[in-house]
């Protein structure tokens, strides 16, 4: 196994998610470099989702990066912007793949571990399976590949914001799914997320089986420690 390299990157606070680290592997031999980033992490209800992207690094950068435009952080995207790039990035990534880490999941492992187990999930399904990793402020132990955890990788490389994308609209259009079992808690409009009108939606109908009962405030409404006022 090859040690990563660091390649040098030149920061900009407005500066479009680069090649810098995919290029880098490449020019050290490896060849499909998957990247990888989560969705949901921070919500009351509805599963993780994780995505990996492997780009086709041997195309012409500059051809890469003409197809991928507007690619980023998916939470810097409107909704619409999100749905068009998930189109471009389906159609030309030279592989997708999306794993899902459940509420049982996350009840039993906790929500950093069910994330971890999501991104293993999506690794599994890759065809081609990848040769290094580029991650999200994220470490995957249990894969025995070369991995780089980049803070901000969704804003700074572009296979990990492509998988940001991905992971987002994949878990937003679950939980326009959930919305029609449960349309009172309006998870069309929040997707899980903990909103004024998500939690009064809670306050009024009770907990789903879709939330996660050891969130907080899911938990203290569990143990009847929610003002009554």
């Amino acid at each position: 196994m090859l040690p990563l390299k660091q390649p040098k990157v030149q920061t900009s606070k407005k500066q479009a998610p680069t090649l810098i680290e995919e290029m880098a592997l490449l020019e050290q031999g490896y060849c499909f470099v998957a990247g990888l980033d989560e969705a949901g992490r921070g919500c009351l209800a509805g599963p993780v989702v994780a995505a990996a992207v492997i780009l086709p690094l041997s195309d012409d950068p500059a051809s890469i990066l003409e197809r991928f435009s507007g690619v980023n952080d998916s939470k810097q995207l409107t909704l619409p912007a999100r749905e068009r790039l998930y189109d471009v990035v389906m159609q030309h990534a030279l592989a997708v793949s999306v794993g899902i880490g459940s509420v049982e999941v996350i009840e039993e492992r906790n929500i950093l571990q069910a994330t971890k187990y999501a991104m293993c999930e999506a690794l599994t399904q890759l065809d081609p399976y990848p040769q290094a990793l580029l991650l999200d402020a994220i470490h995957l132990p249990t894969i025995k590949l070369p991995q780089r955890s980049i803070i901000k990788g969704d804003a700074r490389c572009l296979s990990i914001a492509a998988a940001s994308i991905v992971a987002k609209v994949t878990r937003d259009r679950l939980m326009v799914q959930l919305h029609q079992e449960f349309p009172a808690y309006g998870f069309n409009q929040h997707k899980g997320y903990g909103t004024e009108a998500h939690i009064a939606a809670i306050h009024q109908h009770g907990v789903t089986p879709h939330h996660r009962r050891s969130f907080s405030p899911i938990r203290e409404l569990l143990y009847g420690l929610f003002s009554q006022s």
